[in-house]
């Protein structure tokens, strides 16, 4: 294995070297000998493998064994500063054009063990399915074909009206009354051509209408408008699946997203069956907010930030390069306050009738 220096910079100080990889944080390491910043310039020259590094450092006076280089590129990798050359690239340089950013942002989360193209090839390797592509669904459907899924399911029963321009940006006023799936699935077509893009034109009126959607499906995400009980259906049809599944919204300024791990996490039927005690003003306030009717104030920045969220978690989901940070857990943002955020994980019921519908999880390889 030939080993890489990531995008970093260096400088001495004393007897200490400090290191910035992530513009918000700086790593300070002891280095008295300037055995590390030895390390850090050859493979900065150009990566190498582990004979080659014994051989450069040895070159510039620094003799080290083959155990205390492994030990030392170890801690290296630990702290995000080195991964392996092959990986880095897929070789195919028009796939490695069209990904350039999105390998970057893998390169932060890569090591000696885990490389960026993998990340890649699972994202263009998995199916998701779309609920909705209005509002946020819209702009969810441009940043996954942004990161490359392979293939997406789209599914909605809505036309395209003049309303919608407002924040639902891949309709043109030539697309006005034409279905909406079937023009969200023309610009991922014209968009990336690799894309394999299927349509659903169906009005969903309860968890089975999902089912035949479900069978090879990595990922369900979006959500369903339309009556008070559309995301508990798509609950359902997720958990009983075993997809995961990331859904949110918005009210005016205020942000919210959250994911299911089928058999894992808590599921949305557990967040909503842990009501406030009844007669209280805060269950009346639930209750008024579960059934309330407004006109639809979501205009085009805030759907393109619920939209990215999303889209950011499902990515978590496809290729592990975070653990899901809205896995059981309603992720909130607040716009009045410059996106301030809160985290609130809700408790997984014991006796959850939806969560009981989880496949048996099959142990890893």
């Amino acid at each position: 294995m030939r080993v890489a220096l990531k995008e970093c910079s260096w400088q001495t100080v004393g007897e200490d070297l400090v290191v910035v990889f992530d513009a918000r944080e700086s790593i300070t390491l002891a280095d008295p000998e300037g055995k590390v910043e030895a390390l850090l310039s050859v493979l900065h020259e150009s990566p190498r493998s582990m004979s080659g590094l014994r051989a450069a450092l040895a070159a510039r006076g620094f003799g080290v064994t083959a155990e205390e280089l492994e030990s030392g590129l170890a801690g290296l990798a630990g702290l995000g500063l080195v991964e392996g050359e092959q990986g880095r690239f897929t070789g195919d340089p028009a796939v490695d054009e069209r990904h350039f950013s999105n390998l970057a942002f893998f390169g932060t989360f890569s090591d000696l063990d885990r490389h960026r193209t993998e990340f890649l090839h699972r994202v263009r390797d998995a199916h998701v399915l779309v609920l909705g592509v209005g509002g946020g669904g819209s702009s969810l459907v441009q940043c996954l074909a942004g990161l490359g899924v392979g293939r997406l399911t789209l599914l909605d029963h809505d036309r395209v009206e003049t309303r919608n321009f407002a924040r639902q940006f891949v309709y043109r006023y030539e697309d006005v009354g034409r279905s909406k799936v079937e023009r969200a699935a023309a610009w991922v077509r014209a968009y990336d051509p690799d894309i394999q893009v299927t349509t659903v034109d169906r009005w969903v009126a309860g968890p089975g209408d999902l089912t035949d959607l479900t069978d090879g499906i990595d990922l369900m995400v979006g959500g369903l408008d339309g009556h008070p009980d559309a995301g508990l259906w798509v609950n359902e049809a997720a958990v009983r699946a075993g997809v995961p599944l990331v859904v949110g919204g918005a009210t005016r300024t205020l942000l919210s997203y959250m994911s299911v791990d089928p058999g894992t996490s808590a599921c949305l039927a557990c967040e909503f069956s842990q009501h406030p005690e009844a007669g209280t003003g805060a269950a009346a306030a639930e209750d008024l907010v579960h059934g309330m009717r407004t006109t639809n104030p979501l205009i085009g920045p805030v759907a393109m930030q619920i939209g990215s969220l999303i889209a950011l978690e499902g990515l978590r989901y496809l290729t592990g390069f975070q653990e899901p940070l809205a896995a059981g857990a309603r992720v909130r943002l607040d716009l009045r306050e410059g996106m301030a955020g809160s985290r609130t994980p809700f408790h997984k019921a014991p006796d959850c009738p939806v969560c009981a519908l989880a496949p048996a999880r099959v142990p890893a390889a």
